[in-house]
């Protein structure tokens, strides 16, 4: 499963300034560098990630996320997260940085909240 790749769909959000990224996949050190570029990349005031499809993150993903929060709070731009399964939210706690990301169940409850 880690080898497999990791499908990003950009998605405008409900209303300007939000952007949704819908992943799919593994998010790995195998498939990083796309996603890393796509983080840098957007411009949005708020980002949501969903992670609805994405049955694990390593330290790899783990350190893009964190990346991505840092760069986005430092520009005063947020970031969310939708739809986290628990293996994920037990590896960002075991990581210490799940108190930097804001969890969302849903999308419209992410956009609700930009």
């Amino acid at each position: 499963m880690p080898d497999q790749p990791l499908q990003i769909d950009e998605l405008p959000g409900s209303r300007d300034g939000i952007r949704i990224m819908r992943l799919t996949g593994p998010l790995t050190l195998a498939n990083l560098f796309g996603f890393q570029a796509k983080l840098r990349a957007d411009q949005s005031q708020a980002l949501i990630l969903d992670f609805t499809e994405v049955p694990l993150a390593d330290s790899a993903g783990i350190g893009a996320l964190v990346g991505a929060h840092v760069t986005r709070q430092k520009d005063g731009r947020t970031l969310g997260l939708v739809g986290v399964n628990q293996r994920i939210h037990n590896a960002l706690e075991v990581t210490r940085v799940q108190n930097f990301f804001h969890f969302f169940a849903t999308v419209a409850e992410a956009e609700q909240a930009s």
